[in-house]
């Protein structure tokens, strides 16, 4: 027991040291403030969409109405084999420089694994844009959105820009917790990306130039994989151009969406990010989660060995007391920095923590057995 209560002060260590790191790298990033009167580079952005039509008016809405110069802007929006009213809807925006594309004019159902890459390939072979800006069609955001985007891209010139995306709009605790969890995971992306030890972003809010895209022979190599539209293509254009990966610290360059609204749906998310860890280019990304997930199951582990060696009752104390105040001050700063304070307060705080260490257990096990899931009505692996 001598040895497991040095190995688990060891993990502890790590998770406190590796959040510390990442608590430094939040804050050592400048907050992107400059918003250019004047902008020349012309836009496409893209939009995947399959069975939306709950959300995808929204969305078109939300991107109609950007601070930014109509004649550059493009906007395609990739109907991937939906059965209900989607295309229909989208199609009433058609005057207003809105274009539908059908996924199944280019592949048919059931032909691969990969129809989002496919969908965003598809649309930016058809784009006319410098630069591709890509959103999730249950996404939202706020008028100076692309704007930021831009003026970050013409000022730094990045060959890939990463962007906070943040939920909204909950209704109960389950959904604030994974309004708080997002918000931390928008810190370790930011911070990762600022510091140049990790590279993380979330597809629902990401730019890149074109010319970017095809040097690295877009999604080729990747395309095998259901997801990894974001993620794995990020991976390989850091690996082409190091250096060059941007993320904007910037509360009015978001993209909004809502948490899951059942626990099943939201361990299929998690799940499905979680599958592709093994392909990430990059090890120390999947090296950070494999020693965040053995710190969260060595928890439980301790509590219940304590039945029969009673000391190790402090070795659990350690842990979870190690967790519950390095996470609140992490998790504290990403809150703030976003205006959402009420994600932090009780009971929300304390309920997250067992949310999380319950998820973070679950997924990293379940991941390493099942890689099929539902994603959209499909089953994909």
């Amino acid at each position: 027991m001598l040895v497991y209560s040095l190995a688990v002060t060891l993990l502890t260590l790590f998770y406190i040291f590796i959040l510390l790191r990442f608590i430094a790298g939040w804050r050592s990033l400048p907050v992107w403030d400059t918003l250019k009167k004047t902008v020349t580079t012309k836009v496409s952005v893209v939009v995947p969409a399959r069975n939306e039509e709950e959300n995808i008016q929204a969305c078109i809405e939300a991107i109609l109405a950007q601070n930014y110069p109509s004649n550059l802007l493009e906007i395609i929006i990739v109907d991937d084999h939906s059965t209900d009213q989607t295309p229909q809807i989208i199609k009433k925006y058609s005057h207003q420089n809105v274009q539908l594309l059908s996924l199944a004019d280019h592949i048919k159902e059931g032909s691969t694994q990969s129809f989002k890459k496919k969908a965003i390939e598809v649309a930016i072979q058809q784009s006319t844009g410098e630069l591709i800006v890509t959103t999730d069609a249950d996404c939202t955001m706020g008028n100076n959105w692309l704007r930021y985007l831009v003026s970050y891209y013409e000022i730094q010139q990045p060959k890939f820009i990463a962007a906070p995306v943040v939920f909204q709009g909950e209704e109960n605790n389950f959904q604030r917790f994974q309004s708080l969890d997002f918000a931390g995971m928008m810190g370790v992306t930011g911070a990762g990306i600022h510091k140049k030890f990790l590279h993380m972003c979330n597809g629902a809010n990401l730019a890149y130039p074109k010319s970017a895209f095809y040097e690295v022979d877009g999604f080729e190599g990747v395309d095998h994989l259901a997801s990894g539209d974001d993620m794995l293509l990020q991976q390989k254009i850091a690996r082409r151009f190091p250096g060059q990966i941007g993320y904007i610290k910037q509360p009015d360059a978001v993209t909004i969406t809502t948490a899951k609204p059942t626990l099943s749906s939201f361990l299929n998310q998690r799940l499905r990010w979680a599958t592709k860890t093994t392909s990430y280019q990059e090890w120390k990304v999947t090296a950070i989660w494999a020693m965040v997930w053995l710190f969260s199951v060595s928890i439980p582990i301790s509590l219940v060995l304590a039945i029969w060696w009673p000391w190790l009752l402090w070795v659990f104390g350690f842990q979870l007391m190690a967790k519950v105040i390095i996470d609140y001050f992490f998790l504290r700063m990403m809150v703030l920095f976003f205006k959402r304070p009420d994600l932090i307060r009780f009971p929300v705080y304390f309920i997250s923590i067992f949310w999380e260490l319950f998820y973070v257990i679950f997924i990293g096990t379940v991941a390493n057995f099942k890689k099929e899931y539902d994603w959209k009505g499909r089953k994909v692996n």
